[in-house]
């Protein structure tokens, strides 16, 4: 194709190309110089082809001018005897998916404004597909839609080689509508079998980026009384998946569980433990399935345990799961570490509403509160500002471990009876022990630390303190509240301040006293 060298110069010449093509039949081959200019190296003139052929087949969907049903391959229909219309349409069909797979691979070009017209490009392709199917109806009101297009978009999306952020946050605008949700969700299943199929070890970027798509997709709370569908619909059946929530409900199902299943990086694990209880606990078809994928998180120890928790007591509170190790398993993660690790706030938010309930055992309770005691004699003095309030409050609301501060009729104690090694909070024995630690760190060296301990010396007040102001207080918060404190005002000594050494001039002692 001649053209003017430069972006303007291949945009009159597409131009032409593009008339020519709709106003006749006989200048089809044009078709070849437009899809050639897909293939240029300048990031300019790829955009003007793409805009091209968005305006090309845009054009011949509408007007039907593209083959519809099984395509047979070129070879067999242009040796054959069929009519010269028939050739035109297979012919031109195969042009529009050289087209589509070459747009599927520009959403992986380095230059972001190529990447996302060509998504916007392929996208006003399923749109238009889907309003003029390229495949006949299997029977009448038959749902409709390019599946195998809409694949490739994905594919696309979820690149093994490249960081599809970006491009994966232009998407989600999509995923409002109902059929672009529900086909999103398929095809990220298909995408991943696909892709584990065919390396031995996935890029972590693979990972990445679907969890980045799945994470996206949000469904409603309930069915919602009107369908937003991207592909127009004339009406609406009933015996469409697409148009049910229960149905969307499954694949989202399906797409998790498929996605947990293989073996994905540790800090993957750890933002997927982050949202799974109120982002994809809440829409699954059935929640006990996500039981064995927490339990094993749980038993993986450290930070993994600590963010499974809230799942699993999600499912032991509203789904009737039976774990009876949960409350073991938080005790266990009672250790000096909790005060220094990422997650301590929202670790001491769970435990707060895990041990909410007034039904837990004393002897349970009375485990927890001397845990953490125990801990708390090492601990720094941003977590003891928060645990302190934190065992107080487990007194307020189990008045049978109140012996654990004044036992009015109690042996005397030699030692401890308490016992730190035990990892069966039944067994610890801290119901026959007492919260001296309360007391030695009412001598802490930092004031507010000492006057949190001291709250035991007086009967507790009825309403529990809230540490949720508390739970993310640092060093550095510390520190700048001490600096920014008032002193003393000072102090008045005599009425009238004294002027000199030796007083006024004609006082006694400057009389008979002088500095020579």
């Amino acid at each position: 194709m001649e053209r003017e060298p430069g972006a303007a110069g291949a945009r009159r010449a597409l131009g032409r190309r593009l008339e020519a093509v709709l106003a006749s039949r006989s200048e089809a081959n044009a078709v070849f110089d437009i899809l050639a200019v897909l293939q240029s190296e300048d990031q300019e003139e790829i955009q003007e082809a793409v805009r091209t052929c968005s305006r090309l087949f845009g054009a011949l969907l509408e007007r039907g001018e593209l083959f519809v049903g099984q395509l047979p391959s070129e070879e067999m229909v242009m040796t054959g005897s069929r009519g010269a219309m028939r050739k035109y349409k297979v012919w031109m069909r195969h042009r529009y998916h050289s087209c589509c797979n070459r747009l599927g691979e520009l959403l992986g070009h380095p230059s972001f404004q190529v990447k996302e017209l060509a998504l916007g490009t392929l996208m006003k392709f399923v749109q238009l597909e889907g309003v003029h199917p390229l495949e006949k109806p299997k029977w009448e009101g038959n749902y409709l839609f390019p599946q195998d297009l809409f694949k490739l978009v994905v594919g696309g999306l979820l690149s093994p080689e490249e960081d599809q952020s970006l491009l994966l946050s232009q998407f989600r605008e999509y995923l409002d509508h109902d059929d672009i949700r529900y086909h999103t969700m398929r095809a990220a299943v298909d995408t991943v079998a696909r892709v584990t199929g065919q390396y031995p070890e996935v890029p972590p970027t693979f990972w990445n980026n679907t969890f980045m798509l799945l994470s996206a997709v949000s469904l409603p709370r309930q069915e919602p009384t009107a369908s937003s569908f991207y592909v127009k619909r004339t009406e609406l059946s009933d015996t469409w998946k697409v148009a049910h929530l229960k149905e969307h409900r499954k694949a989202f199902q399906a797409m998790w569980l498929n996605f947990l299943k293989h073996k994905l990086p540790l800090s993957l694990y750890k933002k997927v433990l982050v949202i799974v209880h109120d982002a994809i606990l809440p829409q699954l078809a059935q929640p006990t399935l996500m039981i064995d994928f927490l339990t094993r998180a749980c038993d993986l120890g450290g930070a993994l345990s600590l963010l499974a928790l809230n799942g699993l007591f999600i499912l032991i509170h509203k789904h009737n799961l039976e774990y009876p190790d949960f409350y073991r398993k938080l005790y266990g993660l009672l250790d000096p570490s909790v005060f220094h690790v990422k997650y301590r706030a929202r670790f001491f938010h769970l435990a707060d509403l895990f041990l909410s309930s007034s039904h837990l055992p004393a002897y349970l309770v009375a485990a927890f509160a001397k845990r953490l005691a125990r801990l708390a004699l090492t601990a720094p003095p941003e977590a003891l500002l928060m645990v302190l309030p934190f065992i107080c409050n487990l007194l307020r609301r189990h008045p049978a471990c109140r012996v654990l501060v004044h036992r009015p009729h109690g042996p005397e104690l030699d030692a401890d009876p308490y016992d730190p090694g035990e990892e069966d909070p039944a067994q610890s024995r801290a119901l026959e022990s007492s919260l001296w630690e309360l007391q030695a760190l009412q001598r802490h060296y930092h004031p507010e630390v000492s006057k949190a301990a001291s709250v035991i010396n007086q009967a507790l007040s009825v309403p529990e303190v809230s540490i949720a102001p508390l739970l993310e207080l640092t060093a550095y918060e510390i520190f700048e509240r001490d600096l920014k404190k008032k002193g003393p005002e000072p102090v008045p000594l005599e009425f009238l301040p004294a002027q000199g050494l030796l007083g006024r001039p004609g006082d006694v002692c400057a009389q008979h006293f002088t500095l020579s």
